[in-house]
């Protein structure tokens, strides 16, 4: 198992803080895992076993627990002495009220670390602002970076082959258990169904999953292009589909609030303010816009722009696209005190 150190390194500082600790990332990128090491962590410093309390909503046995009264009287019923308690509770967007228990538990119980991972933008949203304001700390988990996937495979980091096989395939952890591109495409596939399923189609009540997909094959196609609602528009009419700029980015907006994509802001360098228009779209992961592209070879150019824009997330910088008079530097990146251009 890769210690995904890059990650655990952030967090560390907080184990023992009654901030709430959320990680927020794509499906199966590797949130579980990382939530599992913390709990290694915090055995190996002192926790026994009656002090971690772990529940991950994805196994039937806790089923019962996704009504938020019942996890509260759960966890609370475990508490019973003063030393200090460490909840996990992995998937946990799948609670309706989720922040009321998580605050509850935090208000009334003083010698409670918890910690979250979920995979969609209910661990993002307005209401958990909200209800925990100011008392969580969140850490957004990306799939593997090439460094990551080069430990985790033992490839050679130097070898054309290895790059471009992260550059076409992606870095979910689990796509490496596989040899055989039909194998990888299976499995990204199946990612796929349950990103759109659970946490698109389901959340907006979608019925024409085809316009959907034929939104999400554009955006992949034109990866690293300035975004244009009106060429969308005409796209999706050349394929039968007609839809209104208000719907397009509604679709868009739960993309992005699926994690499967974001959203990146020009810069004006000169104006120094940051722009609402012609903006563009990066795909999380290169492994799930290559099972929806259309072309049979990948757009090198823009696929490398994808792997740098991803890179620069997990290593915390904000990024723009840098706008000047007479054209645009690819990233503006900063962090802290520090502003770099590439």
């Amino acid at each position: 198992m890769l210690k995904r150190e890059m990650y655990l390194s952030r967090i560390r500082g907080f184990y023992d803080s009654d901030l709430v600790k959320i990680l927020v990332g794509i499906r199966r990128c590797g949130k579980s895992v990382i939530l599992r090491q913390i709990m290694n962590e915090v055995k190996a410093r002192g926790a026994d076993e009656e002090h971690v309390i772990y529940v991950n909503f994805e196994l039937i046995e806790y089923e019962e627990l996704q009504d938020y009264k019942k996890l509260n009287q759960y966890i609370k019923e475990k508490i019973s002495d003063s030393k200090k308690y460490y909840v996990f509770l992995d998937e946990i967007q799948k609670v309706e009220k989720f922040e009321d228990v998580v605050n509850s538990l935090r208000a009334s119980i003083p010698n409670v670390s918890i910690f979250m991972a979920g995979s969609n933008s209910k661990l993002l949203s307005n209401e958990l602002s909200t209800v925990l304001s100011g008392r969580y700390v969140l850490f957004p988990i990306y799939p593997l970076s090439y460094q990551e996937f080069v430990e985790l495979t033992g490839k050679n980091a130097k070898a054309q082959e290895t790059f471009w096989d992260f550059v076409k395939w992606g870095g979910l952890p689990n796509r490496t258990q596989f040899a055989d591109e039909n194998n990888i495409k299976d499995y990204l596939h199946s990612v796929f169904d349950s990103i759109i399923l659970r946490d698109v189609v389901e959340r907006l009540g979608l019925k024409d999953t085809i316009l959907f997909d034929l939104l999400l094959q554009y955006v992949v196609d034109t990866t690293g292009c300035e975004f244009s609602a009106e060429n969308v528009i005409k796209f999706l009419k050349n394929e039968g589909k007609s839809v209104s700029t208000e719907t397009l980015y509604l679709y868009l907006d739960a993309l992005c609030k699926a994690l499967m994509m974001k959203k990146i802001y020009r810069y004006d360098i000169h104006g120094k303010t940051i722009l609402k228009t012609l903006n563009k779209y990066y795909m999380t992961d290169l492994g799930i816009a290559q099972i929806k592209n259309n072309n049979f070879e990948i757009n090198k150019t823009f696929a490398i722009e994808n792997v740098v824009y991803n890179e620069l997330l997990a290593r915390r910088y904000d990024v723009y696209i840098g706008k000047i008079r007479n054209g645009e530097i690819d990233f503006i990146a900063t962090r802290t005190n520090e502003k770099v251009y590439i």
